[in-house]
């Protein structure tokens, strides 16, 4: 195997480590587990899960990437990948056939669920929704 892209190579931010694993999600059409992610990494000298859960972790906390918790698995942000600012609200269509997953947002779903929040005194920190069905393709 060739040794990945270094996505976001000019991203002082990232480690070797991190960008290493940005460029397996990057170039995943599919959710990947972090062990997944570890297997394709194996021989660019990742072989400790704690490395990749450690990158993980802190691409999360950067919104370069999302957890899908239903899949526990990881997918790069379709934000990050356009260098846009990440909203509030994260929305996903999981299509239960072939696995695709469509992220999207939508104002209304933002603004009900503030409004919602406020009138009950709760402070949101992140919000993620999943939805489960079938893809137009496997529909």
């Amino acid at each position: 195997m060739t040794m990945p892209h270094m996505a976001h190579a000019n991203d002082l931010k990232l480690t070797r480590n991190q960008s290493l694993v940005l460029s397996v999600l990057e170039s995943s059409e599919q959710p990947l587990s972090a062990y997944g992610i570890l297997d394709r990494l194996r021989e660019h000298g990742l072989k400790a899960p704690l490395q990749v859960y450690r990158a993980l972790d802190k691409l999360l906390q950067m919104g370069r990437i999302h957890r899908l918790e239903s899949l526990n698995a990881f997918i790069i942000c379709s934000h990050s990948r356009h260098r846009q600012i990440h909203p509030q609200i994260t929305a996903f269509e999981i299509c239960e056939a072939c696995g695709k997953v469509n992220e999207f947002h939508d104002a209304k779903i933002e603004d009900a669920l503030a409004r919602h929040a406020r009138r009950s005194g709760f402070k949101i920190r992140t919000t993620t929704i999943e939805v489960h069905g079938l893809c137009a393709d496997c529909n």
